[in-house]
């Protein structure tokens, strides 16, 4: 074979075992090494491949397309700085758990520090952030290089896709010439399949997890962010059995389509509610279970360290189980799974007392946070008038900050289909946007809103240029409030000499212009009022951009506000 034959039946043989193992999207930022990659995805039947030329951005999109989907995704650049842009999103990728398959193309190994251009070391570039790295060989006739890049490839996407999901990276150097012959069938791999295993807790764990639950008086679940592709029927029929008060985060996905008979078990103010001290003396409890990541709520962390639960059970997928506090007594290994109806649940020394105390809390809270936009028209008084309003069948992507805080505030339970969803695995605000418009391509069906604030918008703009190589559809709700909101409610704002320079860092920006350069529909609210109608009209423009323009100082007043009403109603 000349050598246009073997690269390509090399870069084909790779496609075949992607699609073979999973894979079903790509996302590819342009450029001149990957380019027999690139052509062989791109002429690939039953493939969808994305095109976003900002590497930084793509790696995000990707992200989104795996989240949503629970399955992995392939993110393929070029060699150089290009691989080096998708770092952040690799790292929010391991510890938000989301199976990424990102492969770099490589400069050949002759061409590896000596100068050449576009070239940097890119083995095990990325560390301990994948859960996996391999070097593949460069193309040649040698028997074991197909054989080779088949295996790699199922071991690769069954490490992305084992709980816990995670990324892992592909590095492939390529020699010149890059062009290949393209084929309209791929070549028959000899590696058929694999099959991956459930992590299931042994006899031994189920037991103890029921013996500690059939012995607890006072007691609460904590639901968080759960592992992709959760089923929620499974813990609605714990939560049936348990009937236990279950503190659960909006990331959670169980505060909407929630079934009438688990709605008086559901804690979704306990944030507002542990902010007051005479409320947590009361709410002490001897066990603690969590299932899914630690939540957003400050307060609760709080809460579990002052109190220090005798029972502190963290369920997880991996042995490097989450514990920030450091407060877990117990831990079970296990994705959620049948293994929960096998529990043997019969809590007869529960106190109902103490169960009613959470569900008169929660319903003074509620109606607290229902009544808000009635006095209050600042950020939080916009999200649960945009929550009231949406239409059913929505996902909401919620920026980290503020965002997010406000979303756990004003999300109250519901019979709507509205779900939630945040880049919450480091918590960064960057590559928001490109991960909310990924995750918007894998769902079509449903209506997509992205809450975010200016800082964050700014952070990303490069989004948007994704909307320019494929159809795009998402309502992006910008909260402008010129700056850095999140630390007007952190002792950095109390040095007011360098607090707006450091930290409110305004930039005295609008997005009106941006909106018009993307084709964008774009709604300008300044006044509180003008939010009628706004989620309720039918939209038949794709994009839109509704910038809202709020005040950081005013915001801190009406929540404490709302924070001080509550804590006042609990003493009575």
């Amino acid at each position: 074979m000349n050598n246009r034959e073997i690269l390509t039946n090399y870069v084909y043989t790779m496609v075949a075992s992607l699609m073979q193992n999973g894979v079903e999207d790509v996302v590819i930022s342009p450029g001149s090494r990957s380019t027999p990659l690139a052509y062989a995805f791109a002429s690939t039947k039953n493939l969808t491949v994305y095109r976003q030329v900002d590497e930084r951005s793509a790696a995000f999109f990707a992200l989104g397309v795996a989240k949503a989907k629970a399955k992995p995704v392939v993110l393929l650049c070029t060699s150089g700085t290009a691989a080096a842009n998708y770092y952040p999103a690799i790292v929010e990728a391991k510890y938000a758990r989301v199976p990424l398959i990102v492969i770099t193309a490589d400069r050949p190994h002759e061409l590896r520090e000596v100068g050449a251009p576009q070239a940097i070391n890119q083995i095990a570039l990325y560390g301990e952030r994948v859960k996996w790295s391999a070097e593949f060989p460069v193309p040649d006739e040698a028997k074991g290089t197909l054989p080779f890049i088949e295996r790699h490839v199922a071991r690769g996407v069954n490490i992305a896709t084992t709980a816990p999901f995670g990324p892992v990276h592909f590095n492939v150097p390529f020699r010149e010439p890059l062009l290949i012959d393209f084929q309209e069938e791929l070549p028959e791999v000899s590696f058929k399949n694999s099959y991956v295993g459930q992590v299931s807790p042994s006899t031994e764990a189920k037991e103890m997890l029921s013996a500690i639950i059939n012995n607890s008086q006072k007691g609460f679940l904590i639901i968080g962010e759960l592992p992709l592709g959760t089923d929620l029927r499974l813990m609605w029929s714990l939560i049936r059995k348990l009937k236990w008060p279950v503190l659960v985060e909006s990331l959670s996905n169980l505060r909407s389509n929630v079934p009438e008979d688990c709605k008086p078990y559901i804690i979704s103010t306990y944030d507002a509610l542990l902010k007051d001290n005479a409320f947590k003396q009361r709410l002490v409890a001897d066990t603690v279970i969590r299932f899914g990541s630690q939540p957003v709520s400050k307060f609760l962390t709080i809460f579990l360290t002052e109190t220090l639960p005798a029972n502190y059970m963290v369920v997880d997928e991996d042995p490097m189980f989450r514990d920030s506090a450091a407060v877990s007594t117990h831990f079970i290994q296990g994705s959620i799974g049948g293994w929960l109806e096998e529990l043997k649940i019969q809590p007869a020394t529960f106190d109902q007392d103490y169960l009613l105390q959470w569900q008169k809390a929660e319903e003074v809270a509620a109606k607290a946070v229902e009544a808000y936009p009635l006095t209050e028209k600042d950020e939080g008084a916009a999200v649960r008038y945009f929550l009231e309003n949406i239409p059913e069948h929505s996902d909401v992507f919620v920026s980290s900050s503020m965002p997010i805080r406000d979303m756990d505030t004003f999300l109250l339970p519901t019979a709507r289909d509205i779900q939630v969803f945040a880049n919450r695995g480091a918590n960064g605000i960057d590559g928001v946007m490109s991960t909310a418009i990924g995750f918007s391509q894998a769902r079509k069906e449903r209506e997509m809103y992205l809450l975010i604030g200016d800082l964050a918008f700014l952070h990303d703009v490069n989004a948007l240029i994704a909307t320019r190589y494929q159809p795009c559809k998402i309502n992006i709700v910008v909260f402008n409030n010129d700056g850095g909101g999140i630390f007007s409610y952190l002792a950095q704002s109390t040095v007011k000499e360098y607090y707006e320079d450091l930290f409110g860092t305004p930039t005295a920006l609008q997005f009106g212009e941006v909106a018009r350069m993307y084709g964008m529909d774009y709604v300008q609210v300044k006044e509180f009022d003008e939010l009628d109608g706004l989620f309720v009209k039918e939209n038949n423009h794709p994009l839109r951009l509704i910038e809202i323009f709020t005040d950081r100082q005013q915001n801190v007043i009406s929540h404490r506000k709302l924070w001080n009403q509550i804590h006042g109603e609990l003493e009575q």
